[in-house]
Formats: C-alpha cells, structure tokens, sequence
C-alpha cells in the first residue's frame, strides 16, 4: 500500500477509536440529560463536552499535530458545522418517529464521515501550523 493511502488509513482508524470515545461521553451526557430536559439541549450539552475530549485526542492521537489556537478555531469551526447537520438530522429522525434514545445513532452514521473530512482539514492543514 502506498505510504500516504496507509498514513490515511491509519488516520481514519484513529479517527473511529476517538469517534468512539467521544460519542461514549456525547451519549452518556445524552442520555442522562434527557430524563430532565428536552433532546436538543441534552445533544447540545453532550456535543460541548465531548468537543473538548475530542480536540486534545484527534490532535495527540488522531493526526499527530500540536494543539495551537489556529487548529482550536478551525476544529471549532469544522465542529459548528457538524454540529448544525447534528441538529438538522436529530430533529428529523425526531420528527420522523425514531425515538428519542436511538434518534442520535443515524444522525452518526451520516455526520461520522462528514466530520472526517472536516477535522482532517482543520488539523492538517498547512494553514493551521
């Protein structure tokens, strides 16, 4: 295998272990909060906090980059997007029937590799250094 298809390879598999560990505390979060409060702020509350989990791994393990203030803003910025295709998908599996518990599971399956490509740009960029 070419060298820079396995450098991505192996990116892309860090990338689902942290996914996993920061979905595991989204969820938590999630599902906790849902017992006291409407989905969208529980989803909201789980986002944030596993946000920050998620920024310090993809850049340590993830991607082997530095924390700075530049891939800060720009996983920021990636993540917002992400977040807002979240809460548009949320709400319509919502609103389609999917019960409030497994309503986050399809919303993943679609935003995952989306949040991929956006991460990858906002911490490998040659912008971002």
């Amino acid at each position: 295998m070419e060298e820079n298809k396995k450098r991505k390879v192996l990116e892309f598999v860090r990338f689902g272990i942290v996914g996993l560990f920061a979905m595991a505390i989204h969820y938590g979060i999630y599902w906790v909060l849902i017992k006291i409060t409407n989905p969208t702020l529980a989803y909201t509350a789980g986002y944030g906090i596993s946000l920050i989990f998620n920024f310090l791994l993809s850049n340590f393990f993830t991607f082997k980059t530095k924390p700075n203030y530049k891939r800060g803003m720009r996983f920021v910025l990636s993540h917002g997007i992400n977040y807002l295709l979240h809460i548009l998908l949320l709400q319509l599996f919502l609103h389609i029937g999917v019960p409030e518990v497994y309503a986050p599971f399809p919303v993943l399956a679609i935003a995952v590799p989306v949040n991929f490509i956006l991460v990858r740009a906002a911490l490998t960029s040659k912008h971002s250094s």
